[in-house]
């Protein structure tokens, strides 16, 4: 199917579409469009364990402020900007050298939907957790996380139904944002998130309404009205409402699960390993996410209940009736690490049946030799 991706945000079209003309300009001609997405997403990992690294549990922000070294603060902010940058020439430059395939579309939008949980992770490190005074909880910190992957799921669930991908304004709006906050953060220290901007809210309450609005009143009614303007014009790829709405079973189901998990974990699992369950949650979710992109682009059903869901639920289970007692961090922590293992496993099986069935490499402009 040919891709079809719509633009309106005027940030976007004015502002930051120029300077990624500029931009492409000096990317040489031979390097292959998936090796610029592929750079800029190990650069948003790298940033996350070096942030990770200096604050395991969300509270150097806030207990001690310059626990995190100011360079650190400056070095996310170049990071974001560089992955942000390599995000939006991607597909430009594959136009440029005419190798725009399918692979490179999945390439671009699977990384995405992992980088998406890791940005909002990596946040969460500049405005720290609760600590009675400043900060956010981190009960906030999931539910922001669940929105950010909410919108992400959105507008592929919508490209599911409608064949295009109308870019969420959110995303450059999302980028500029937090390479600001980053900005502020080196120059002027953590302190700015820990003082009232106005009438007692902090900048960090003001971002999460801004967020929660944005997803809620501009977003999702955006997408449901361009669903709907597809359904009357006649351009919808399912017919029938079970079909439409087959997607969007296995990202609620799994974020019952872990929101069960959340509320009734005895030992209070999210409060206790903040970092590594939302670090699964991400992953979880860029994985059934995955599956819809492909379904999307193969124009193949999903299946109802996406496989992971079957582990996540006995763990789950495990954990609130109480069986697993005092090992729940540990399971939790070996879960995670296989979690993140199955996914990176599905990845490059994906990427290498691609990159055979369509005779490319993943990483080259040269053709693959016909055995």
């Amino acid at each position: 199917s040919q891709y079809s991706a719509v633009d309106t945000n005027p940030l976007s079209v004015y502002i930051m579409q120029p300077i990624w003309n500029k931009i492409i300009k000096i990317v040489p001609l031979w390097i292959a469009p998936n090796l610029l997405t592929f750079s800029g997403f190990v650069m948003i990992l790298f940033n996350y364990f070096l942030i990770s690294f200096y604050d395991w549990d969300y509270t150097a922000s806030g207990t001690s402020p310059g626990l995190v070294p100011t360079w650190v603060w400056l070095f996310s902010a170049f990071t974001t900007f560089c992955a942000y940058a390599l995000d939006s020439i991607d597909g430009k430059h594959a136009r440029r050298t005419q190798s725009s395939t399918p692979l490179g579309e999945l390439f671009d939008h699977g990384l995405d939907s992992w980088a998406t949980s890791i940005f909002v992770l990596s946040f969460f490190s500049v405005c720290s957790r609760d600590n009675g005074k400043t900060g956010v909880s981190v009960y906030t910190m999931y539910i922001y996380l669940s929105i950010v992957l909410f919108n992400f799921m959105c507008s592929h669930w919508e490209k599911y139904n409608t064949g295009v991908l109308f870019l969420p304004w959110g995303y450059d709006i999302s980028q500029v944002v937090l390479i600001a906050a980053y900005l502020l953060t080196g120059t002027v220290g953590v302190e700015v998130w820990q003082k009232p901007l106005l009438f007692g809210y902090y900048i960090t309450d003001v971002l999460v309404i801004l967020l929660i609005g944005f997803s809620l009143f501009l977003s999702f009614p955006q997408t449901l009205y361009n669903i709907h303007r597809a359904h009357l014009k006649k351009t919808l790829k399912n017919d029938s409402l079970y079909e439409g709405l087959l997607p969007l079973v296995s990202p609620l189901l799994l974020f019952v699960l872990l929101t069960v998990w959340v509320v009734l974990s005895p030992s209070n699992i999210l409060a206790k390993q903040p970092r590594l369950f939302l670090w699964m949650v991400g992953v979880a979710f860029s994985n059934v996410i995955c599956k819809v992109i492909i379904c999307q682009m193969s124009s193949t059903r999903p299946e109802l209940f996406h496989w992971f869901l079957f582990p996540l639920a006995l763990v789950v289970y495990a954990a609130i009736s109480g069986l697993l007692g005092w090992t729940e961090e540990a399971v939790l922590g070996v879960f995670t690490a296989l979690v993140t293992a199955a996914h990176v496993h599905y990845g490059v099986c994906v990427g290498r049946q691609l990159s055979e069935h369509l005779n490319i490499y993943i990483f080259s402009l040269k053709k693959r030799v016909q055995e």
